[in-house]
């Protein structure tokens, strides 16, 4: 690891495929609001619950890319960490998350390109094991290496 990379941080050249991370969180009120505050998304069926009530999901639900957000999460803070570069992500939503609920995020090493520090990540949220998003994550990783 780089003498100033931050603890915890994984260097491409230490990653294997196979390494997964993951991160447990449950979803509050407080979350939904502060999203819908950042992102400007004041949708009702996220903040209404008369509103949500009437629709498909019969309930207020988070929004799909504050779940997304813990994917987010897990690759900056854990795998790779620190210094990480987003490079793009896929994004299947399978099921609603609602408030109160504790989601799972998890993300798996599935390719690495050592040559142009790429990583590729199967990524999912869950919650109590259903799968509620699918993805691939592909990252910049930090390096030993200056280029």
């Amino acid at each position: 690891m780089l003498d100033n990379a931050p603890r915890g941080t994984i260097c491409i050249e230490d990653l294997e495929i196979g390494m997964t991370r993951s991160l447990r969180k449950t979803v509050t009120d407080r979350d939904i609001e502060l999203f819908a505050e950042v992102s400007t998304d004041r949708n009702p069926v996220h903040l209404d619950d008369a509103y949500a009530q009437d629709t498909i999901f019969e309930g207020r639900i988070a929004h799909g890319m504050l779940t997304a957000g813990l994917i987010s999460a897990v690759i900056g803070e854990q795998l790779p960490g620190h210094g990480t570069v987003y490079l793009g992500q896929t994004l299947t939503f399978l099921g609603p998350v609602r408030p109160g609920d504790t989601v799972e995020a998890v993300v798996t090493v599935t390719d690495l390109d050592l040559a142009k520090r790429r990583v590729t990540m199967a990524t999912h949220c869950a919650i109590e094991g259903k799968k509620v998003l699918r993805g691939e994550a592909v990252v910049l990783a930090p390096s030993r290496k200056f280029d």
